[in-house]
């Protein structure tokens, strides 16, 4: 089994060579690149191989970019530093990832997913590469208009503390306390804003991880936030969002 490894920090690249070689004596490592562009020039002049570790961050680049310039079949194990949102779009593609630093059980795991891998049709793979790009490489909205009697403001999305629907009208709410409607509903702003910053607590509010002060155990298996500006019922994570608020805080 040929194996290449794309990683830019030497000790890493070793590290993980002798772990593969302890799980399969069969896994050769046939190249060794710290760079996309020595990656794809040796990809162009031929080089052939049934699997690939890729990081993300390359001493010349995304390691997505690659893919620009190469149409590959091979299955791709990424090995990266990226935060949990991140890794779920890996999952979601059926792409599996590493995070560093990198351990034998979670090698071994992923190692075991590209064998299923081995019995995919070819085509499937740069359509998941070019899907877990997207997710990785989005970019979430910066600001928003709001009007404020005859006048138009721009909101910085950093200087809101929430969102919250009330009577069907979506508003955002700033440190000052004023709140100002905006054209989007709930739904449409998990979408905008950045999942590590924002999360959606309850059916009616989007908050902001700095509003947070205090995160309170709740009747019902639900979770209570104590935040300003935000009444005690809206304050309150729904049971179903409870293992995912927690995940988000931790992250």
């Amino acid at each position: 089994m040929n194996i290449v490894i794309v990683e830019d920090e030497k000790l890493s690249a070793e590290h993980l060579s002798t772990m593969l070689q302890k799980i399969d004596t069969d896994f050769q490592i046939v190249a060794n690149f710290d760079s996309v562009r020595s990656t794809v020039a040796a990809f162009q002049q031929g080089l052939q191989a049934d699997m690939m570790f890729l990081d993300i961050h390359l001493a010349d680049g995304n390691g997505f970019d690659i893919f620009k310039s190469l149409q590959l079949d091979i299955p791709i194990i990424f090995t990266t530093a990226y935060h949990e949102y991140a890794i779920q779009a890996f999952q979601v593609n059926s792409v599996d990832y590493l995070l560093k630093p990198i351990g034998m059980q979670e090698l071994k795991r992923a190692v075991e997913k590209f064998r299923k891998y081995q019995q995919a049709p070819s085509n499937e793979l740069p359509k998941a590469m070019v899907d877990v790009f997207q997710q990785v490489n989005k970019t979430y909205k910066a600001r928003f208009l709001v009007k404020s009697g005859q006048h138009i403001e721009s909101i910085k999305t950093e200087d809101v503390l929430h969102f919250i629907t009330l009577d069907s009208i979506t508003f955002l709410v700033i440190d000052n306390g004023k709140k100002y409607p905006v054209d989007y509903t709930l739904d449409q702003l998990e979408e905008l804003l950045a999942p590590t910053l924002f999360f959606r607590i309850n059916r009616k509010v989007i908050i902001h991880i700095k509003s947070i002060e205090k995160v309170n155990t709740y009747f019902n298996s639900r979770l209570q936030i104590s935040t300003k500006l935000l009444e005690a019922d809206a304050c309150v994570v729904s049971r179903d969002r409870v293992h995912d608020f927690k995940a988000w805080l931790d992250q």
